[in-house]
């Protein structure tokens, strides 16, 4: 199949996503051809563009963000970033499930679409959402959490931890920044899985742009994330569509490290 978009997939990379679709329904009307329909989701997310403003090439836009929505409530999004987490994990010379994390948030504007979880964030000034994140070490993406921006740090980070540690039972230590020492919560997290939240500093004294130990990596997935257009707000109506797209972000650039590998 020859590209004709720098964000189609090429055949390497087909032939590694493909085997994790789920099984096609035997009834029903003719299917959609797959790939193309993934092509069209990675489109819109790089890009930004509107679903309804999907190129003719690609399949029918309603028919593509159905099967957008209907993975995502499935759950297929998720399990086909695990897989590949855990590949590009063993690329790179690391067991499958890692040790130590890092967590981070980062507010982002919403738009007058509305929907859920919508907030205002007073120390950012920012109206909108909050983009929760957990990583590994090499900054590959363990958990995604949107909620509003008014929730602070702290509160926020639980859900990010209880979806955490419900799958990975080997974290023994997290990093943060000052804001997830407050309200005890390194006395919940020890109390309740056994971890240690570490916090990272700023150097005193110092001013301006300082690179962080550990904290630096947080920061360069959530570059990684705004690469794609999509991510320059939450456009999304439903947090679990605004997760959904951070995971596809992922999955596309892990599927480029396994293919060029």
């Amino acid at each position: 199949m020859e590209m004709e978009y720098p964000t189609d997939l090429s055949d390497r990379q087909w032939q590694k996503v493909r085997q994790l679709l789920p099984p096609r329904a035997k009834r029903g009307r003719k299917p959609l051809d797959r790939r193309s329909v993934l092509n069209a989701i990675l489109y819109v997310n790089r890009t930004g563009c509107q679903w309804r403003c999907l190129p003719k090439s690609f399949p029918n836009w309603k028919s593509v963000y159905t099967i957008f929505w209907r993975w995502r409530e499935a759950g297929v999004w998720q399990r086909i970033h695990e897989h590949l987490r855990e590949k590009v994990r063993v690329q790179s010379g690391k067991k499958s499930t890692p040790t130590a994390a890092i967590i981070d948030s980062q507010s982002v504007k919403s738009t007058e679409v509305g929907g859920d979880e919508r907030g205002y964030d007073a120390g950012k000034k920012v109206t909108g959402r909050k983009r929760h994140i957990m990583v590994d070490t090499l900054g590959l993406l363990l958990c995604v959490v949107v909620h509003s921006a008014s929730t602070q740090d702290q509160d926020g980070a639980k859900s990010v931890f209880e979806s955490v540690f419900a799958t990975f039972k080997r974290i023994k230590v997290v990093f943060a920044d000052s804001a997830y020492s407050r309200m005890k919560l390194p006395d919940w997290l020890a109390e309740n899985f056994g971890c240690i939240l570490q916090t990272v500093l700023r150097p005193v004294g110092v001013k301006g742009f300082v690179i962080l130990p550990k904290r630096w990596i947080v920061e360069r997935t959530f570059g990684w994330i705004g690469r794609c257009r999509r991510h320059s707000k939450d456009y999304e109506r439903n947090p679990k569509s605004s997760e959904a797209m951070i995971q596809i972000t992922m999955i596309a650039l892990m599927l480029k490290r396994l293919e060029n590998a």
